[in-house]
């Protein structure tokens, strides 16, 4: 598996403020932004595990809490694009599980950042027989998420990468755009930088792009 799977989605950031978040989750969503953003690659890997193994107990101990089943998944799925390799794939298998159920309890919880997760994971992940990677229903799951949160900074960005995978350059800048106008998340500030300059490197490559045709 690819580590550009640092999905990024990693990181799937929820535009709620940062109060109305368990003081657990939140710091399981700082200390993800500080691994991500601040750590060198070559230190991601180890920091990501240990974050793991405090999601899992979060999630043992609050097993109804949809928040924490999704930065349980979010946080997974960034361990498994900085491990890389396909010995990554059962992270991003758990992921999906725990998205799956986080879906049962609240498909609304954090604006929809199950359905950007979800979403995200499909078409990142490779598809039968290595894995479960799927595009339609990575383009359903985006565009569900969406629906949920139209403004939001992940779902346009998640969205317009996606569309840059399947080379429609045109709608992914409508997208990236969007994404770039998002208005900032407080208590995310880190995070907000971090994405941002993920929004200016995709609207680089997908400007090239349109160049040529």
């Amino acid at each position: 598996m690819n580590k550009t799977l640092a999905i990024a989605l990693a990181a799937l950031l929820p535009s709620l403020a940062q109060a109305e978040l368990t003081p657990q989750v939140q710091h399981l969503q700082t200390r993800w932004a500080e691994v991500k953003y601040q750590l060198p690659e070559q230190d991601q890997e180890k920091a990501f595990e240990a974050l793991v193994a405090e999601a899992k107990n979060l999630v043992d101990a609050h097993p109804g809490q949809p928040e924490a089943l999704i930065w349980k998944a979010i946080i997974q799925a960034s361990y498994a694009g900085a491990r890389g390799g396909l010995g990554a794939l059962s992270q991003v298998e758990e992921a999906k599980a725990s998205l799956e159920a986080a879906e049962k309890l609240d498909a609304q919880a954090l604006n929809g950042s199950v359905y950007t997760s979800l979403g995200s994971l499909y078409y990142q992940v490779p598809g039968w027989p290595i894995g479960f990677g799927d595009e339609d229903k990575a383009r359903d799951y985006l565009k569900k998420a969406l629906e949920l949160n139209p403004e939001g900074i992940d779902p346009n960005y998640f969205y317009a990468d996606f569309l840059v995978e399947e080379r429609d350059y045109k709608d992914a800048l409508t997208y990236l755009q969007k994404a770039k106008a998002a208005p900032p998340r407080p208590g995310r500030e880190l995070a907000d930088q971090g994405r941002q300059k993920e929004i200016d490197s995709l609207l680089a490559k997908v400007n090239k792009k349109l160049k040529r045709k």
